[in-house]
């Protein structure tokens, strides 16, 4: 009466051995999901779902798709640890609406017929101008602070670290790390200055995903900010960003704090239950 597997003794219908090899080594070499596999290789494509999770073969979203290898969570202990920085350029709205959700045409008319959001400077000529998204997110709360400004220079960048650092305070986090890329901003001796004793990290040349986290906030607020519904003019979309920010800090639920918002795992955070 002793507890058994029930797998069987002998599966005769089982993939051969050889086809399973075949599926692995597109999969190591090529690193294709099961559909392209099975178009490659004429077989079904729950047969080489099967196969690869039958050895433990790491999903995509997983790897690294540069090298293959299994990406690693950075993960800090306490808040404070690790703040991560960025910058994201965000193309403003002419008046009526932009491209993106009145189409390639519509847009282009509007676009046309606006000049008056265009921002001359020394540095560049746009029809339209851009907005410069400054972020920096806790690594381990994913709490944000981020502004809009005109421009990525060292002294914006430095006197937006100035506020955010001060935000941070106010919250009750201490930064003792903060990470960036390689930016010419982020080299120079304002920036430097800015910090001050906080240890400073840059990510390696060519690999944003070292950065990933403030990289993942800037894609979210493109879904859910930026591009989530028609704006008729840039100020609209601009006043909507602080009462945004606040939802997402506070209120939106975040997959990697198993649904919480990142206010809650700030330890008496004044407001986060408001």
């Amino acid at each position: 009466m002793s507890d058994r597997s029930s797998r069987p003794h002998h599966s005769p219908n089982r993939t051969p051995t050889r086809t399973e090899r075949r599926i692995i080594g597109v999969r190591v070499t090529r690193r294709w999901g099961p559909a392209r596999i099975a178009y490659l290789l004429g077989l079904n494509v729950s047969t080489v779902h099967n196969v690869l999770r039958r050895y433990g073969i790491a999903r995509l979203r997983w790897l690294d798709r540069a090298t293959g290898r299994v990406v690693r969570r950075m993960e800090s202990a306490s808040c404070g640890d690790l703040v991560h920085v960025d910058v994201k350029k965000l193309g403003k709205i002419p008046a009526g609406g932009g491209w993106r959700m009145l189409g390639l045409a519509a847009g282009k008319r509007n676009k046309q017929a606006d000049k008056s959001s265009g921002v001359q400077t020394k540095y560049h000529n746009p029809v339209r101008g851009y907005h410069f998204i400054h972020t920096a997110i806790d690594a381990h709360s994913r709490l944000a602070y981020s502004e809009l400004l005109t421009d990525e220079r060292k002294d914006t960048a430095a006197d937006f670290w100035v506020r955010a650092n001060a935000w941070f305070v106010t919250h009750g986090i201490d930064v003792r790390k903060v990470l960036t890329d390689n930016g010419s901003c982020y080299r120079s001796h304002a920036f430097r200055d800015a910090l001050g004793d906080i240890e400073h990290r840059r990510t390696r040349p060519y690999r944003p995903q070292t950065n990933g986290k403030v990289e993942r906030f800037h894609r979210t607020l493109a879904d859910e900010w930026a591009y989530a519904r028609l704006y008729t003019s840039d100020a609209e979309r601009c006043e909507e960003y602080p009462r945004w920010l606040h939802t997402y800090n506070h209120h939106r639920g975040h997959t990697a704090l198993g649904g919480q918002p990142p206010a809650n795992r700030v330890p008496n955070l004044s407001g986060q239950y408001t």
